[in-house]
């Protein structure tokens, strides 16, 4: 070994030479030479990762410089450090938490959850992509993260992301020289998931990054599944070849849930808090919290902080108690309409009826825009709504509005300026 460790030493200055430092920082730097033996040079790296790198893309290069430093044909192999498991293990990403068995199945995303159980169980063969949309806090990541469960419980592997984590690891990979890390890393799965895939709209090189990610996984088989806030007909930043890639398999949504639906759900979350509530605070509940499960979670997280501070049973007038400022709250507070709108008409010097109206010149429009996008921003409204503010504009209009804004900012320090000063305000 004392041998082997020598040559691979010398070998590994001659690499260093041959490929940039972060690729060699990346897949060398931690490896060592452990057997020689009948033309046969064996290599040790510290995970699987690293191994199936080396063997698919740089044993041609080592097996040609050992071969010219020792004199003799050389074939290299590969072999895991003990003790050590790969970066890319099967449940990374993933909260173990979010399963099948606690997603409450309703009509709002019966379909949903069929096609997602589908996909695992028939991995890469059908619906792939799977595409799932639905407002903020539907159980769009529930619903993913439970396949990604599943699909490590049986022994696959998944890498679980976000639109906006992909973005930032593609610009990283670009600016520390790691572009070949990235691609591995992405395209060696057995299942992606990506969470909020329309963060990429605009984003020209991240697209085209996942553009060949994409292919490469479908090409390999590999099981794709995404969500988003819109379709991907609604997504108007994407590209059109990446919009027909994500539209090959199934688009099916998730609608907020109806009253049983909110109710089955808050007796199970009721239950794992370890506070069982009667049916009437249930229905109570699920009466007032109507847009998502987000903020259906939010409410009785209230009761039962209430209850508990209290020391009391969790009654309908003690729900009524903690519920009663989110029910009935101040005239001028931030989450009313009217008065977000007003604020923002007041600011561009116009009146609050030219932002609901279907006027379309340059500073009503971006006005609207900013007034959808600070709505939008306080969470206490689903597309639909806001549209019903604005003269009954669609959830996409609503959305493209709040996407231009949210892309906007970074780039315009005055348009930033100007929203913080509204906030300000507000």
């Amino acid at each position: 070994m004392t041998q082997s460790k020598e040559i691979w030493e010398t070998v590994l200055g001659i690499i260093q030479i041959e490929v940039n430092r972060a690729n060699f920082n990346t897949w060398f730097k931690d490896t060592e030479g452990v057997r020689f033996e009948n033309g046969r040079f064996t290599i040790r790296v510290p995970n699987t990762f690293v191994l199936e790198y080396l063997q698919k893309s740089q044993r041609s290069l080592i097996e040609k410089i050992l071969s010219s430093f020792l004199k003799e044909s050389i074939s290299a192999d590969f072999e895991v450090r003990p003790g050590l498991r790969s970066p890319v293990a099967p449940s990374i990403g993933l909260n173990p938490r979010y399963t099948f068995e606690n997603f409450v199945v309703g009509s709002s995303n019966r379909l949903a959850q069929a096609a997602t159980m589908k996909v695992i169980q028939d991995l890469g063969k059908v619906y792939n992509p799977l595409f799932i949309y639905g407002e903020t806090g539907v159980g769009k990541t529930h619903l993913i993260q439970a396949a990604g469960n599943l699909a490590a419980k049986n022994n696959y592997q998944v890498l679980y992301t976000t639109g906006e984590r992909f973005t930032n690891e593609f610009i990283s990979s670009l600016k520390e020289g790691t572009a070949d890390e990235f691609r591995y890393r992405y395209r060696n799965a057995d299942v992606l998931l990506v969470d909020d895939i329309q963060f990429i709209a605009g984003k020209e090189q991240t697209q085209e990054s996942f553009f060949h990610t994409f292919n490469e996984l479908h090409d390999a088989r590999g099981q794709i599944v995404l969500t988003s806030n819109q379709t991907p007909q609604e997504m108007s930043l994407i590209e059109e070849k990446l919009r027909s890639r994500l539209e090959w398999g199934l688009v099916v949504d998730i609608k907020p849930p109806d009253l049983e639906t909110r109710m089955a759900i808050l007796e199970s979350k009721s239950k794992d808090a370890g506070l069982e509530l009667i049916p009437e605070v249930i229905e109570m509940i699920a009466r007032q919290a109507k847009r998502n499960i987000r903020e259906l979670e939010g409410y009785l997280n209230r009761v039962i902080a209430l209850a508990r501070l209290m020391r009391s049973e969790a009654t309908t007038e003690l729900a009524e108690e903690a519920l009663r400022d989110i029910t009935n709250p101040p005239q001028n507070s931030l989450a009313q309409p009217k008065f977000i709108i007003s604020t923002v008409a007041q600011n561009f010097g116009l009146d609050d009826e030219e932002l609901t109206s279907k006027k379309r010149d340059k500073k009503i429009a971006l006005a609207r825009e900013v007034a959808i996008y600070l709505l939008k921003e306080t969470g206490s409204y689903s597309l639909a709504n806001i549209g019903e503010f604005f003269g009954n504009r669609s959830p996409s209009t609503i959305s493209h509005a709040y996407q231009k804004i949210e892309q906007a900012i970074d780039d315009d320090a005055a348009l930033k300026r100007r929203i913080e000063a509204i906030r300000s305000k507000l």
